[in-house]
């Protein structure tokens, strides 16, 4: 007899709003001067998307895009245009990315308010 398998969770609702992600002006800046000193294009924009691994079983990545995806959410901050998955929408909804200067030094701060766990260095987060 075999028996039932249990449901696969499925990730958080993307926001009702449908803007899964809040960038503040510090990140702006930082985000424009990083694709500036690495020779790219003020056209390029931001992708924020959430990936399996990392201590805490997810990661969050940002790289830089020449263009947007079909099904991407397209923001803009400042003239900052930035792509999110819709996968990734999910797992960032209410998320708000900021640039933090800190006695151990500055990076991206991810303010997520799904996460109910992260690991030390920040980068990844358990929901």
């Amino acid at each position: 007899m075999a028996t039932p398998q249990e449901p696969s969770p499925q990730p958080p609702a993307p926001p009702a709003d449908g803007a899964p992600l809040i960038v503040t002006s510090k990140a702006v800046t930082m985000i424009k001067l990083t694709r500036e000193q690495e020779g790219l294009a003020e056209a390029c924009g931001l992708r924020v998307a959430v990936r399996g691994g990392g201590c805490s079983g997810f990661e969050y990545a940002l790289d830089f895009e020449e263009e947007a995806r079909e099904t991407d959410f397209v923001l803009e901050f400042d003239g900052l245009q930035v792509y999110v998955d819709p996968v990734s929408a999910r797992y960032l909804a209410g998320t708000e990315i900021d640039y933090v200067l800190g006695t151990t030094g500055a990076g991206f701060k991810f303010n997520n308010p799904k996460a109910v766990g992260t690991c030390g260095c920040g980068s990844s987060f358990a929901v």
